[in-house]
């Protein structure tokens, strides 16, 4: 079935369809702040005016290519293209300033394309499976996914002071919950201002915190240091692939696992493939991580492209979007009076096959025109950075409005900017103000849920949910783990304050 729906997509239009939703795709989420959610979303309207097939190719490329778009500008200029790619980032970035960009950006496409194609192998072989397990995900497990999230990336990206890293993702946390709540509409934190009921929008924090505040960071200093006009090799070479390919492996599971629940998204997979590998790697590898390490790069990079798939899991079998990008898919479908859902093989014989088709095709477009498009790339964000940031700065304004067409989200823009940029003084991570902000309407919505399900029962039956107290488990397992390695580091300094001391003794 799958190969007799895969021989119409070699037709001229189809084909067509497919690379320019690539293309189009790679270049948005290239851009800065300009999330796959946006891309989406905005692109629907292209859609509406095509036939059924080349719509669903289209859109499927746009998915498929934005995902990976994220990371060329996290590589090159330290700038997440999407919320997931900030793990991307911290690693990628590293590596170009060692003058392995190339490599980098190689390794990355790689990844992605392995990753897409474990998350497309797993939709298409184990869908009941997967969907039954992932529909015991309900509000309580879904708010400890939320927990795990934050918490996984304040760990990971402050280093030896995970503090910090809890901090900045409750501050993000607490912006989020500025606005109208979700379950009985009470304001909160809004001042009597009625432009914040509508809550903040995470795009323009993103947009601000990572594109503003590097510009503030980077533009001031004479002496910043740019990418080099050619990054070297861009093909990744075997022996590397093959080192990594357990890792890579693991972290497409997980990938196509998370996405496979509702609501979980690509950025709680890429943080989550991102942690577990730092944990099973070998001691040499983990000495690199967050210094520019490519089995994290791979880790990450995997599990968002994995997540494509399982995005697909319950939006094509119950009609749920995966993520925010699968439901402005689920959208282009409905504009074609396309219901997905577990009669959707009744509605529409063979439809299903021609979606799996059309995302093996988005898939092996994304490598081949990745790294096509990897050379204008690497010439237009190698350019010094006092051109290359004010140039940023009016695709940042146009982020930030486009979401809304809201100048207020300008100004959210320009103050997030300020406050990154002092966080960045302070030395408080940036990514899990981020995710604080995407993952708290999750964690808030479902824990209140969870509290009126749970409000009659005793503590042995919530503790009965078994994947909720695991997950529990988790959240205080890397509470722990991190307060552990909190205080080695400050042994270490201790002992290291103390030794000039000594020294200096008769």
């Amino acid at each position: 079935m799958i190969l007799d729906s895969l021989l119409p997509l070699f037709s001229i239009t189809l084909l067509s369809m497919t690379l320019a939703g690539v293309c189009l795709g790679i270049i948005w989420g290239a851009l800065p702040g300009l999330s796959t959610t946006m891309a989406m979303g905005l692109l629907i309207g292209l859609s509406a005016a095509m036939p059924q097939d080349a719509a669903i190719c289209f859109m499927l490329g746009v998915y498929t290519g934005s995902v990976f778009g994220g990371a060329i500008s996290a590589v090159l200029i330290n700038i997440p293209g999407t919320p997931d790619a900030v793990p991307t980032m911290i690693e990628g970035h590293q590596l170009a300033q060692r003058g392995e960009g190339g490599q980098a950006l190689g390794m990355a496409i790689a990844a992605s394309f392995i990753g897409g194609g474990i998350g497309i192998i797993l939709l298409i072989l184990f869908i009941p499976l997967i969907l039954a397990f992932a529909l015991n995900f309900r509000s309580w497990e879904m708010f400890w996914l939320a927990v795990i999230g934050i918490m996984v990336a304040g760990s990971m990206s402050a280093g030896a002071m995970p503090l910090k890293g809890w901090i900045a993702g409750w501050l993000g946390m607490l912006v989020a919950f500025i606005g109208l709540d979700s379950i009985h509409a009470v304001p909160r934190f809004t001042f009597g201002t009625f432009a914040l009921f509508d809550g903040i929008s995470y795009v323009a924090v993103l947009i601000g915190l990572f594109g503003l505040a590097e510009i503030l960071r980077t533009l001031p200093n004479p002496d910043a240091s740019t990418i080099p006009s050619t990054v070297g090799r861009i093909l990744p070479r075997f022996g590397l692939l093959r080192r990594y390919a357990p890792s890579a492996a693991r972290s497409g599971v997980l990938g196509t696992f998370i996405g496979a629940i509702p609501g979980a998204g690509a950025n709680v997979a890429s943080f989550l493939a991102y942690d577990i590998g730092r944990r099973r790697a070998r001691p040499e590898e983990k000495a690199k991580w967050g210094k520019g390490s490519y089995e994290a790069l791979v880790c990450a990079e995997t599990a968002n492209n994995a997540n494509i798939g399982g995005s697909m899991l319950p939006t094509l079998a119950l009609g749920i979007p995966g993520n925010a990008a699968a439901a402005a898919l689920l959208a282009a479908l409905t504009l074609k009076n396309v219901v997905v859902g577990p009669t959707i093989e009744i509605d529409h014989p063979g439809l299903i096959y021609f979606i799996y088709a059309a995302l093996i095709m988005a898939n092996l477009m994304m490598y081949a025109a990745a790294f096509a498009l990897i050379g204008p790339c690497v010439k237009l964000f190698s350019l010094p950075r006092g051109i290359l940031m004010p140039l940023i700065i009016p695709v940042c304004v146009i982020g930030a409005y486009a979401v809304k067409l809201s100048m207020f989200d300008v100004w959210i823009m320009f103050a997030a900017g300020v406050v990154g940029w002092l966080l960045t003084v302070f030395r408080f991570p940036l990514a899990p103000v981020v995710l604080g902000v995407i993952l708290a309407p999750l964690a808030d919505e479902n824990l209140r849920r969870s509290l009126l399900v749970f409000e009659d029962k005793s503590l042995t039956h919530i503790l009965s949910q078994w994947i909720g107290t695991a997950l529990m488990i988790f959240v205080l397992f890397v509470l722990l783990e991190g307060l552990v390695r909190a205080l080695r580091h400050a042994r270490r300094v201790d002992v290291g304050a103390g030794a000039p001391l000594v020294q200096e003794k008769p």
